[in-house]
């Protein structure tokens, strides 16, 4: 018999590439707002309410649910939204396995790069470093609180955080907002261009919850992220170069972003490095370990 795995954040790429990924090993569920097939049952975050059945015979939960971060201003709602999504989240699916007295095997929280601060720096962060303290590794630092409690309170054997970069899909997210204007040959680098792009292509991703659902050794904060460094202004270089596109407007200036963007231009402004070598230790390896690969199999899709 297949064990149970239920996924949240069901409407999200990664959560349905990687059902696919799992459906032949796991039998796979789904909490999401709005019932649309047998496997799928609804939760309201807000109202904190939830379909229970979605917890029998359950071995693994993977945690993705949370509000997009880059898609509107950061108004004080938005904040807040921002926040309860994820970590409100957590504590309703908590509280329900506590008192239905449901031990898993394993809870697997989506995370984020995000929780070293958004700043540009000449260092390369790893797990141990020291988190910062702005909105973004509030945000973090909140949410992998919220995934530590499975383990404080025996509701959880194990929990993993996949501290998450840039996810390079075809669908949707930074590749698809970054390519468009390439496309049409008004791409151009954003700000200085110097800061830094954490990224992983969302097969590598998906091969990330995989690995850490399978391997029982696999505790703690894993930075998810591929081994090539890379900045903004040699991403859109290399978006256009795959493309073949010309690329010859000039940087959009930083003052632009933040009259536009407000407080979220800090995501794209600013960027570090980030260190996968404790998850390649562990023995996972990366598809698309280089950028410019990456980018061919992804945009030749579109």
């Amino acid at each position: 018999m297949k064990e149970i795995v239920l996924i949240t954040g069901a409407g999200g790429s990664v959560a349905k590439a990687l059902a696919k990924k799992l459906k032949n090993e796991y039998s796979v569920r789904f909490l999401t707002r709005t019932k649309k097939h047998e496997n799928d049952f609804e939760w309201n975050i807000k109202n904190q309410t939830i379909d229970e059945k979605a917890f029998e015979n359950i071995s693994h939960i993977i945690h993705l649910a949370g509000a997009n971060i880059s898609e509107k201003r950061w108004t004080y709602e938005r904040k807040k939204e921002i926040i309860s999504s994820r970590v409100d989240s957590a504590k309703l699916i908590l509280n329900t396995l506590e008192r239905k007295n449901i031990k898993l095997q394993s809870f697997i929280s989506a995370s984020a790069t995000g929780i070293y601060g958004a700043i540009t720096s000449e260092k390369i962060f790893k797990e141990e470093d020291k988190k910062g303290n702005d909105f973004l590794s509030e945000v973090v630092i909140l949410w992998e609180d919220a995934a530590e409690e499975f383990l404080k309170k025996g509701v959880a054997e194990r929990v993993v955080k996949v501290r998450t970069s840039i996810v390079l899909s075809e669908k949707e997210g930074a590749l698809k907002k970054m390519s468009e204007p390439v496309k049409f040959g008004i791409g151009s680098p954003i700000g200085t261009g110097k800061q830094y792009m954490p990224w992983i292509h969302i097969d590598d991703i998906c091969s990330v919850y995989e690995f850490a659902l399978k391997n029982k050794n696999i505790n703690g904060a894993y930075n998810a992220n591929a081994p090539q460094h890379t900045d903004n202004e040699n991403f859109t270089k290399e978006i256009a170069e795959v493309l073949n596109k010309p690329m010859f407007m000039p940087n959009v200036p930083g003052f632009m972003m933040k009259l536009i963007f407000g407080e979220l231009a800090v995501v794209l402004l600013e960027g570090s490095r980030t260190s996968s070598e404790k998850l390649q230790n562990k023995g996972f390896q990366f598809k698309f370990p280089e950028l410019k690969p990456a980018l061919k199999d992804l945009l030749a899709k579109n």
